[in-house]
């Protein structure tokens, strides 16, 4: 496992104590991925219902709270697949 997902991992889990209600990934090419849900967050490549693929600086933009998950996503540098309404909720815990 990746520095960058290690990092990442601490950073979700502060963000989402609760973990997610359904099964989300965040997979940062090159480095790996990121699952959260009812159980919290870890190093995961399990299936998800709803997938965001970004770069490590994009994910760490949005993490510290520099970039805005919606507008990283209206600028092409965050991808979605699945569940829009997911990725929304994501989104406004990532916030």
């Amino acid at each position: 496992m990746s520095k960058i997902i290690d990092t990442a991992v601490a950073a979700l889990a502060i963000k989402m104590p609760n973990g997610f209600s359904s099964v989300a990934k965040f997979v940062i090419p090159g480095e790996g991925s990121i699952v959260v849900d009812a159980n919290g967050v870890r190093a995961s490549d399990d299936e998800a219902d709803v997938t965001l693929t970004a770069s490590a600086e994009v994910f760490e933009g949005i993490l510290s709270g520099d970039m805005n998950a919606t507008m990283a996503f209206m600028t092409g540098k965050l991808s979605v697949d699945g569940n829009m309404g997911l990725a929304m909720q994501l989104g406004a815990a990532l916030s």
